[in-house]
Formats: structure tokens, sequence, C-alpha cells
């Protein structure tokens, strides 16, 4: 019985972490991306969105240079003045987050991404052509280095994105392929024999 009564207690101190893990992994992976970038565009925008996921939980990041490397640093907002961390502002460092960047992270995970797409790309050449390819090569494009992830495994919402603000804005499409654009991305799916989201 008293073991039962005390349960509660020992199970709390678990979870004291104050950002979601899935926002730290989100984190750490945008952090990556913008690391193997080399177009400066792709780095801040990158850097944008993580700046965005953090701010959600009142967090800011910077990477910190270590003997043994560098390492992301996850920290409330209220620690820094003109860009600055106050010392005197920290009453509690359990309150950071700390990711070591020195290891290979998902660099191969984001290699067989990379693979994954030009094959699906070169699928969709080869049954639809070159203009359904084109297209298909700047979805692809948009999810790797967005996303990191398999061009068919986009989601509405990721679908949309592409459509109405990188495409327009970053593609630079011909005629030809602007006007069969949504034709192209149902190939994509069809192609990789997977449902196709609304969109």
């Amino acid at each position: 019985m008293p073991e039962d009564a005390t349960q509660p207690d020992t199970e709390e101190p678990d979870d004291q972490q104050e950002l979601p893990e899935d926002v730290v992994e989100e984190a750490e992976r945008l952090t990556r991306l913008a690391r193997e970038a080399v177009d400066e565009g792709a780095i801040e925008s990158y850097e944008d969105r993580r700046t965005d996921l953090l701010a959600d939980h009142e967090f800011t990041a910077r990477v910190r240079d270590d003997d043994d490397g560098e390492t992301l640093v996850l920290h409330p907002e209220e620690w820094v003045e003109d860009g600055v961390i106050r010392t005197d502002r920290i009453e509690d460092t359990d309150r950071a987050v700390e990711v070591s960047l020195s290891g290979p992270g998902d660099a191969e995970e984001w290699e067989n991404v990379a693979e994954h797409n030009d094959e699906l790309v070169a699928a969709v050449a080869a049954e639809h052509g070159d203009v359904h390819a084109s297209n298909a090569r700047k979805f692809a494009d948009f999810m790797g280095n967005h996303y990191a992830r398999p061009a068919d495994s986009a989601t509405s919402a990721e679908l949309q994105e592409f459509l109405t603000e990188y495409y327009p804005r970053n593609a630079w499409p011909t005629e030809e392929e602007e006007a069969v654009v949504e034709t192209s991305l149902r190939l994509v799916f069809e192609t990789a024999e997977k449902r196709v989201p609304d969109f």
C-alpha cells in the first residue's frame, strides 16, 4: 500500500524538460541542415524556421564551440539581452537543452532521402516525360532541402506550401511546366504507388 501511494511522486521528476522532445529533435535537424547547406538563402530559411519553432516555447538557440566540437544550446529567451546571455538571469541551468553537433547525426539518412528522390524523379521522367520530371525535380528538391524527407511523404500542407510559396518564387518554371504542375505532383505519388494527399 505505501509503495502505491508514493508512486506518482517517483514518476514526476522524469519529465522536467520544458521543451518537448520533438521540438528539440526538429531544432537539431534544422541546425544540421543549415550547416550542410551551401546557399545563403537556404541557410537563412533553416535558421528562421528554427527561430520560429523555438519562439513558440519562448526559447532560443545558439551554437557553442567546445573542445570536443560544437554543441547546440537551446535555452529560455529571458536569459538573453542584446544578443548576450546574462548569467545573472540564469536561475536553473537545467532549463537549457544541449545537443552535440559533432557526431554524424542524420547525414546518412539525408543521403538516403536524396537517393530515393533522385530515383523517383528518374521514374517520373521515364514514365511521363521531361516536363513532369522537371516539376518532380523541383518538388523533390523542396522536400529534400526544407524537410529532409522523401517527396512522396509530403502532407497536404507541404504540397500547398510548395505550390503557393516555393514554386512561384524559387522554382522558375516554364509556362509549360506551370500549366501541369498539379498533375506532375499527382504523378509523383502515383509513380511511388502512394496515396495522393488532398491539395
